[in-house]
């Protein structure tokens, strides 16, 4: 009896498809059943060829052979997942299997993943494709019942193949013409490069954005507070003399009421989490890292299954998940969240469109709990952040509205309009899910004023009527959170004609779901961007790629045509072969814009330190945790820290100190003050606290943290130009 192959994409993703599919025979690389022989990819096992498998030339990086367009691309192992590749590809071609079920990541990385397993290994057998949400046992066996044929993903494929094929042409063309021409690490893309000029932009608003003074006067009653507002409803009065006037006439004065304003509103809870908006709340919230955010999301999903798919775009449930809700609220009645659950179960569920709606939903739904039941203590307590978030969501998508009478008084003061505003809460709704723990939501605090009976007519005493002198504030600079929403929506962020801001709109703006957070960190690690508190600023390296880049690659529309394109290819509406030939002839016109360019690029971050390899100055940098010394000369490479950023406090200002030097001579320094002091009187001091903590288990807990979840979920750009060797 011939028997079935499923690939997965992780390990421990196998290991759940193998335990449902009652597979209990493990070997190295997979487990065989019955029926079934589970294997899996860790990531990427297969990606495009570097230049050099195409000509020997390209093993030297030299301006002149640029730009590389191999007639077709090649598709290679990847040395370090080569043993695993094998154990694949043993399996697909054994004579007893009969058919092959793609149970990758659901979505156009995940169809890349294992179509190019296949075609590497050249099988010719039957193909179908598993597409599910969430790795429950339920979800799993519903799962196989419903199998796709795998020519219905055929075009999705396509779209993933030209993604990578793009990335491989202009990304790997334009980062060896910068690094030849300027003599320097820089690497550039369509992403990356628009993300970086939007950072950069900012810095370049506020570096010009010159502050003005203004004014804002405030009447205070015995019991609330009235704001000046003009006949247009500004509070804002740039003029000092004007001010002056104002306070010299009502001073003294009574208030008179010529209007109060009553109205009866409702407020709907925000929209289901997808992933950005996620990573958005995490790091204001907590200060996770964007990538952070989508690591802890991954074990959620992957090795507890409470949540559902993590890398989705869409903030909507599909009309068939309505059926499951009331066993996902059956699953999250523990701890805090059981009144809510158990007040939801109780009546008919509205699947009112505030949350249901098909036309929202793309590949995946948004992240949900699953009906898979937790005992809350086994997470840790960044587990439990973030599970705390999508689950509140949830509960408050079903709950009634915030309802609220909103009082406006208008008063005249001696001719001048003077506002108070208040709210009167009638019923909180779906805001008592955070009456607890997290503070999500946030609320103007003028608009919470509790007003007394007032009606038109009144008279009431004003005890004082004061002006503040303030200053206009430049544009904030971007942190994770707020970088995040502009990768998403960069129309709102940079001038752009109104059609192309409506394209942008449509396509989701620049990179994916799954790939912002890496292209973030990776303007971490090359040291075009570092962070000061939560604030991402350009370094000086930054602000001279974005100089050195042409002028279209740092534009979010290129990324948005790609999208769109890329778009059309999933859905058969575009071809192919047409999309990469326009690409190709892009690369081109990059290469030449680099080579004709007369810009200059200057190391200005240069020690008085040689490098100890090559001898040449070397570069001092700051990294996500500290700042560190690397060879200014490419093909050497050479780095060594510096300082490392600790979680140990400043006693003095309470900030983080940073450890400098080695060994003995370890040294806690706090940047922000002048405290000072040894690595080990330091510690000495502080024994008794860490001698409470159990190295042990804390080590064993990293591991579980850091282990299967490491599993490469970059773009093939990604992994190709982080394999680069500058030469």
């Amino acid at each position: 009896m011939s028997k079935i192959l499923v690939l997965a994409e992780k390990p421990s993703v196998g290991r759940d498809l193998a335990k449902v599919l009652h597979c209990n025979k493990k070997n190295l690389g997979y487990i065989e059943g019955d029926k079934y022989v589970v294997t899996w990819a860790l990531g990427h096992l297969v990606t495009l060829a570097d230049p050099e498998d195409y000509d020997e030339r390209y093993k030297s990086w030299v301006l002149e052979d640029l730009p590389m367009l191999p007639d077709k691309l090649k598709l290679v192992v990847i040395k370090q997942s080569g043993k695993q590749f094998n154990i694949v590809k043993s399996q697909m071609n054994r004579k007893d299997i009969g058919e092959i079920i793609i149970a990758t990541d659901s979505g156009r990385e995940g169809e890349l993943v294992a179509r190019w397993i296949i075609e590497k290994a050249r099988v010719k057998k039957t193909v179908k494709r598993l597409w599910i949400s969430s790795q429950t046992d339920k979800a799993i066996k519903e799962g196989f019942a419903n199998l796709k044929n795998s020519s219905k993903y055929d075009n999705l494929y396509k779209a993933a193949r030209c993604r990578a094929e793009a990335d491989w042409v202009v990304g790997l063309n334009i980062t060896r013409a910068l690094t030849c021409k300027y003599n320097a690490q820089l690497t550039a893309g369509r992403v990356q490069s628009a993300t970086l000029a939007m950072i950069v932009n900012r810095e370049e608003e506020i570096k010009n954005f010159k502050a003005k003074d203004y004014f804002v006067i405030n009447a205070k009653t015995k019991e609330f507070t009235l704001m000046w507002r003009d006949k247009n409803n500004n509070s804002n009065i740039y003029e000092e003399n004007r001010v002056n006037k104002i306070l010299a006439i009502t001073k003294g004065k009574a208030a008179n009421i010529i209007d109060v304003r009553e109205s009866y509103k409702k407020q709907y809870a925000p929209a289901l989490y997808d992933l950005t908006e996620l990573q958005r709340d995490a790091n204001r919230i907590f200060g996770y890292s964007a990538k952070h955010t989508l690591s802890i999301m991954q074990r959620l999903y992957e090795n507890y299954k409470i949540l559902t798919y993590p890398r989705t775009d869409s903030r909507y449930i599909s009309t068939d998940i309505v059926d499951t809700l009331k066993e996902r609220l059956k699953a999250i009645s523990v701890g805090s969240y059981k009144i809510y659950a158990s007040e939801l179960l109780k009546t008919r569920i509205n699947a009112h469109k505030g949350f249901v709606d098909n036309s929202k939903v793309s590949d995946h739904h948004a992240i949900i709990p699953t009906e898979e039941v937790l005992t809350l203590s086994l997470l840790s307590s960044e587990e439990k952040n973030i599970y705390d978030l999508v689950v509140k969501r949830f509960l408050a998508v079903m709950l009634p509205p915030f309802e609220y009478v909103q009082t406006s008084i208008i008063t005249d003061i001696n001719g001048e309009n003077f506002i108070a505003r208040g709210k009167v809460v009638k019923s909180k709704g779906w805001k008592k899910v955070y009456d607890i723990g997290n503070q999500v939501i946030e609320d103007d605090e003028n608009e919470n004023q509790i007003l007394p009976e007032l009606k038109k007519g009144d008279s009431i005493d004003i005890i004082s009527i004061e002006s503040r002198r303030l200053k206009t504030k430049p544009p904030a600079r971007f942190n994770e959170g707020t970088l995040l929403s502009a990768m998403e929506k960069p129309q709102k962020y940079i001038s752009i004609d109104k059609l192309y801001a409506k394209t942008l709109g449509e396509t989701g703006g620049i990179g994916t779901v799954a790939t912002r957070a890496d292209i973030i960190e990776k303007l971490f690690n090359m040291f075009y961007v570092e962070k000061n508190g939560k604030d991402i600023i350009p370094t000086s390296k930054g602000k001279q790629l974005i100089e050195l880049v042409p002028e279209d690659l740092k534009s979010p529309l290129l990324t948005a045509q790609w999208e769109m394109d890329l778009e059309l290819i999933s859905k058969g509406k575009k071809d192919p072969e047409v999309f990469i030939r326009k690409m190709r002839e892009y690369a081109g016109t990059l290469v030449e814009d680099v080579k004709e360019s007369s810009n200059k690029f200057k190391h200005d971050n240069i020690t008085g330190k040689k490098c100890p390899v090559c001898g040449k100055y070397m570069l001092e940098v700051k990294g996500k945790q500290g700042r560190m010394l690397v060879c200014q000369d490419r093909e050497c490479g050479h780095r060594e820290n510096l300082a490392r950023l600790t979680n140990a406090r400043c006693p003095e200002c309470h900030k983080k100190l940073e450890l400098k030097g080695e060994g003995e001579k370890r040294i806690y320094v706090c940047s922000h003050c002048s405290f000072r002091e040894k690595f080990s009187s330091f510690n000495k001091r502080f024994k008794e606290n860490e001698g409470k903590l159990n190295k042990k288990e804390v080590s064993k807990y990293m591991k579980k943290m850091n282990g299967e979840n490491k599993a490469n979920i970059n773009s093939s750009l990604a992994e190709a130009l982080a394999n680069i060797k500058f030469k």
